[in-house]
């Protein structure tokens, strides 16, 4: 899974490659590292000609209840084997895809007991391009409209099924020529299950203390903790 991640792009960076503009309030405060659980602001690419803010953490349009947040927990991910089965998604996938950009992410590595973060950074552009879906929500209480996103994620490639190994999972990452196809809805969603090769992701084994601290969001979160134990060295 997929609920940890970062964004430190500029902006004028992600509107070249997405080929989009930029609204004149767009923040580009850095996320070097971000939990999904604290749903944090993000930029997000669409059909639309500007570059979009969103929430992660999707809620559906037709929620109702008084926590939002509630929903919003647990679906910053959708598997992309059942999401035109869930109710919170087979509505909008298709018609409202969109593209998050991703600067790495963090999964945690199991050895018995003992668990080992990893940044997943990519190996030869500066950003992931990940695949999800966005909803639009009114808030009742004030009328505004709430736009937020989920991830895809797929089964793990070799790499990451040796990193997230008791999940087994990743983020879909789209390459460049699946982008405006998805964007637009012609990506036919089990191509999707066949995940990114290895070599499109650079691991990096981090500081545990500093994952798991209140003091995470720091650009020393992506940087390699060599002392700890892993399989970083046998393997790469």
């Amino acid at each position: 899974m997929c609920y940890s991640n970062s964004s430190t792009s500029k902006n004028v960076d992600l509107a070249k490659k997405y080929k989009k503009t930029i609204p004149q309030d767009l923040s580009e405060e850095p996320l070097f590292y971000a939990s999904g659980f604290s749903f944090p602001n993000w930029r997000v690419i669409t059909k639309e000609d500007e570059i979009q803010s969103m929430h992660w953490g999707l809620i559906p349009h037709w929620f109702k209840e008084a926590d939002p947040n509630k929903i919003a927990a647990m679906t910053l991910n959708a598997q992309t084997e059942t999401i035109h089965e869930k109710a919170s998604f087979r509505s909008i996938v298709d018609k409202q895809n969109c593209i998050i950009p991703s600067s790495g992410f963090f999964e945690w590595h199991t050895i018995g007991k003992e668990k080992i973060p990893y940044f997943l950074k990519p190996t030869s552009e500066n950003m992931f391009s990940m695949a999800g879906i966005y909803d639009e929500w009114v808030d009742r209480s004030t009328g505004e409209i709430v736009r937020t996103f989920s991830i895809l994620t797929c089964p793990a490639n070799e790499l990451m099924g040796h990193i997230h190994n008791t999940k087994k999972r990743m983020p879909v990452l789209l390459a460049d020529e699946q982008l405006t196809p998805w964007l637009e809805g012609r990506v036919d969603t089990s191509s999707l299950l066949i995940p990114a090769p290895s070599e499109w992701i650079e691991p990096v084994q981090v500081s545990k203390k500093l994952v798991l601290s209140d003091h995470a969001n720091t650009p020393e979160v992506q940087k390699e903790a060599p002392s700890q134990i892993g399989f970083q060295g046998s393997l790469f």
